[in-house]
Order: structure tokens, then C-alpha cells, then sequence
């Protein structure tokens, strides 16, 4: 199984800086051994739907709507996505989980619509500072994994997790290779519990993964790849990453 290396522009970018980073991305991947996406802002999907055209670069959505269509003011559906070629959309990002509200439910559903529409939903799953320090990881990220089994059924091979320790996000602090490991091979266990076909599923570390440190992580048994923030805005760092998964 290719490791998969998932840049996440979060909100961030402008024209000019989009297609300079890229082109960079584009020129630097041609003999790339894992899959490479980037997960940027739906206004420069059709920008990038363009610059990537021809190359091995995927391209990804940042969040989808769990409704196909209607009164849903500023929401993206999942066949609109579709239709800019979309191949992956994160859902249940730690940020969308605080800022928007989104319970586990919710992104249990958009991982469906999702998977109907054929994109590959990147399922993000992870605990905050208080939820570690008050011993509650694990429950926390079987809980959230749990919604989503359920909701997805026997799917559930066909999607994409990433771990993102909550309290590692944009901080400077990471799990160590041990710590990542250990809730991986958790995650891991939850899925082969559901389906037969869980060493199918790719598992990506999401918490600060950055080019010092990808290549010990990415060494660890159940770490699958990378989802990745700061570090896919630069070409020269997301590219290291990229060597590292490779």
C-alpha cells in the first residue's frame, strides 16, 4: 500500500503564491513512490484543478456538505466537488469539530455522502489537551472512529483516518513516533474489528508532521502517510515530507 502525503492548506493561499507552490509540487513528484494531494480552499479548486493537470498531484476539498443540494447557503456539496475532480475531502477536522460544532454524527454522515459521490473522505479523529491529561484519549478517538464505522457500515474499507492529537496542531508539539504508533495500531485493531479488509484503510498522522520529523514517524508500522498543515505551504518542506513517505 503507497503511503499517502495530504497537504492541508487550511485558509490560506492567494493566486499567485497557488501557482507558484504547485507547479513546484507538480515539477518535484514526478518519480514520487506514495500519492501526493493537496486539500486546499473550494474557491482555487478550478486554479489548481488546471495546474495539476497531466501530473500525479491529487486533488482534495478542505469539508463537504452532508446535504446533496437545497437551502444550505455557503455550503459545497459533494457532487459539486466531483465535478473539479476532486479525489479526497477532509472531514471532522479538529477545527470544524470546535469552531463549527460538527458532532460525531455529522461527520459520520458526510463521510457517507462522500463515499456515494466517489471521493475518498479523510477522517479525522483525535483528542484535545484536557482528554489527554485526564486519561480519556482512547475513548475519545474509539468514539469518534465508532460514528463513523457505524454510519459507513461495510464502506468503511474504502476510507481514508487521520490521527490528529488536538493538542499538537500548529503548536510545535507532536506526539512522539511512539505515542502516533500506539494510537494507530489502536485505530487499526477498531477497524479490523469491522471490517476484514482494514489494512486497506490508510491512517495518516496529523499533528504537526513537518520535514524534521516526518521521517521517523512515517517509519512506525501503522503510520500511514501524513496529513499535513504549515509544512504543505512550502514547496521545499512538503517535498521532504514527500521523499520521506517515499
Amino acid at each position: 500500500m503507497k503511503k499517502l502525503i495530504a497537504g492541508n492548506w487550511k485558509m490560506n493561499g492567494n493566486l499567485a503564491a497557488n501557482d507558484a507552490l504547485v507547479r513546484a509540487v507538480v515539477w518535484g513528484i514526478r518519480e514520487a513512490a506514495c500519492t501526493v494531494a493537496v486539500c486546499v480552499p473550494a474557491p482555487y479548486l478550478a486554479q489548481v484543478q488546471m495546474l495539476r493537470a497531466g501530473s500525479q498531484l491529487e486533488l482534495g476539498a478542505q469539508d463537504l456538505s452532508q446535504h446533496e443540494q437545497g437551502a444550505y447557503t455557503g455550503e459545497v456539496s459533494a457532487a459539486m466537488l466531483k465535478e473539479f475532480g476532486v479525489r479526497y475531502a477532509i472531514v471532522g477536522h479538529s477545527e470544524r469539530r470546535q469552531y463549527h460544532g460538527e458532532t460525531d454524527a455529522v461527520v459520520a454522515e458526510k463521510a457517507k455522502v462522500a463515499l456515494a459521490a466517489g471521493i475518498t473522505p479523510i477522517v479525522c479523529v483525535g483528542e484535545t489537551l484536557a482528554e489527554r491529561e485526564a486519561g480519556r484519549t482512547e475513548e475519545v478517538v474509539k468514539r469518534q472512529m465508532a460514528a463513523v464505522i457505524h454510519t459507513n457500515g461495510h464502506c468503511i474499507s474504502e476510507i481514508v483516518v487521520a490521527y490528529e492529537p488536538v493538542w499538537a496542531i500548529g503548536t510545535g508539539r507532536t506526539a512522539t513516533p511512539e505515542q502516533a504508533q500506539q494510537m494507530h495500531a489502536l485505530l487499526r485493531a477498531q477497524l479490523k474489528a469491522a471490517t476484514e479488509h482494514a489494512d486497506r484503510v490508510r491512517i495518516l498522522y496529523g499533528g504537526s508532521m513537518n520535514a524534521g520529523n516526518a521521517a521517523s514517524l512515517l517509519a512506525q508500522s501503522d503510520i500511514d502517510g501524513g496529513l499535513i498543515g504549515g509544512a504543505s505551504l512550502k514547496a521545499p518542506d512538503f517535498l521532504q515530507i514527500i521523499a520521506a513517505a517515499a
